[in-house]
């Protein structure tokens, strides 16, 4: 096989002598790619916000299902959604750093991780909202249709007189609840981040502490419910909603933690240890029952599972 000039055409990137090998060893052991996509997702998601519109289904009067009320007043505000699932988590945890010091690094990742799942599903959220185009419970009240429209026929939004624009989008933007999603995100995050800290799934853990941990659930479940009180949404669009938030809640929890099942799982993973540096193969370790390194004071330490069975054993 030929080689370059320069006796690196073949060599791995992250081996090769120059600005690019350079580049890519950084990327490896920094997190600037995570905070580029990061700043691309939040940049997406502000395009779609101000210059998509959302498909329009069509309609008709008689539809029982889309004849609900308009509130005016929200149970849960969309301001007050991004402070509860948002900015209470973000200072939450910046008081756990500053009370028990865990480190930058430590620190780092898991602030990392909360705005990952927080602009990722919002950003997979307005796309499918858009896309779909379901109609709210409450369309008729936010349309104003005409008078003389007819009542048992399909209709398309043109009919309606509403001159809010915002007002009349927003009818066609139901489903998944992006309420839903945002706070199961935001507040499955945290869940997921005191379960890991206080090891709540080791053998005979303290109720007290399965409480503390699975507390910020109970609040995204209830802002949740909010939007079916306020006929914004219903049972379908907040439970595929809360799904999706906490499912990318859980992706973006486990791409810098380890499994709950993990002694370990306190600990985020060592972004500088070779053994994770030499590709995605070495990622199998935790299933194939190997060591992992991860970071935890001046040096790596090995990952190892709570023995489960040996626990169940003695109590039996």
């Amino acid at each position: 096989m030929p080689r370059s000039r320069s006796g690196t055409g073949s060599a791995p990137l992250l081996n090769r002598v120059g600005l690019a090998g350079a580049a890519a060893r950084f990327s490896q052991r920094s997190y600037a790619a995570d905070y580029m996509a990061l700043g691309f997702l939040a940049m997406c998601w502000l395009l779609i916000q101000l210059f998509v519109s959302p498909f329009h289904r069509m309609f008709s009067l008689d539809n029982k299902s889309i004849q609900y009320p308009f509130a005016v007043h929200e149970r849960v505000p969309v301001v007050w959604s991004v402070f509860y699932a948002g900015v209470v988590p973000f200072f939450i945890i910046m008081a756990w750093s500053a009370m028990l010091h865990p480190g930058a690094q430590k620190t780092q990742v898991t602030m990392l991780g909360l705005l990952v799942a927080l602009m990722l599903t919002s950003f997979i959220t307005d796309i499918v909202k858009n896309a779909v185009g379901r109609p709210r419970p409450d369309l008729i009240s936010r349309c104003k249709p005409t008078r003389g429209t007819a009542d048992n026929v399909l209709v398309a939004w043109t009919v309606c007189t509403e001159t809010n624009q915002h007002i009349l989008q927003e009818g066609w933007r139901s489903f998944p609840s992006g309420h839903s999603s945002f706070s199961f995100g935001g507040l499955g995050y945290l869940s997921l981040f005191f379960c890991g800290q206080m090891h709540v799934f080791r053998p005979r853990t303290d109720l007290g502490r399965c409480l503390l941990a699975f507390f910020p659930l109970l609040c995204a479940l209830l802002i949740a419910i909010s939007r079916l009180d306020d006929y914004r949404h219903d049972v379908w669009d907040v439970t595929i909603g809360s799904l999706l938030g906490m499912l990318v809640a859980w992706f973006s929890y486990r791409r810098y933690y380890p499994s709950m099942g993990s002694a370990r799982c306190d600990v985020p993973y060592d972004k500088t240890d070779p053994s994770v540096l030499e590709g995605f193969g070495k990622l199998n370790d935790e299933e194939q029952g190997r060591p992992r390194s991860f970071i935890q004071g001046d040096g790596p330490v090995h990952e190892e599972n709570y023995p489960m069975e040996e626990s169940a054993s003695r109590i039996l």
